[in-house]
């Protein structure tokens, strides 16, 4: 089974909606306990998501693929990124 860690700019209705449809995923937000804490840089993130085993969900559009393409770049992996849109107005 994926499991998801969300940005600390991803509003965490993401994490509730998806729980209340699925209540068996496996979804943590940056700054919870035991995640990586509120204003860690994206590459470190990354090298947590690859340790861990968690898909990155981010809707960091503007420096993540940099962060990304130089973390492949140093033979590393991540199970993978979720970019959403940064539009989130419609989400309450």
């Amino acid at each position: 089974m994926l499991k998801y860690l969300l940005d600390e700019n991803v509003k965490r209705v993401y994490q509730v909606q998806l729980l209340r449809q699925e209540p068996d995923l496996i979804i943590r937000m940056v700054g919870d306990p035991g995640n990586p804490s509120r204003g860690t840089p994206d590459p470190e993130i990354l090298i947590w998501c690859e340790t861990h085993g968690y898909v990155l969900v981010t809707n960091n559009r503007a420096s993540m693929p940099i962060h990304l393409a130089e973390h492949i770049a140093q033979n590393r992996h991540i199970p993978g990124i979720l970019i959403l849109n940064p539009d989130e107005r419609n989400w309450r």
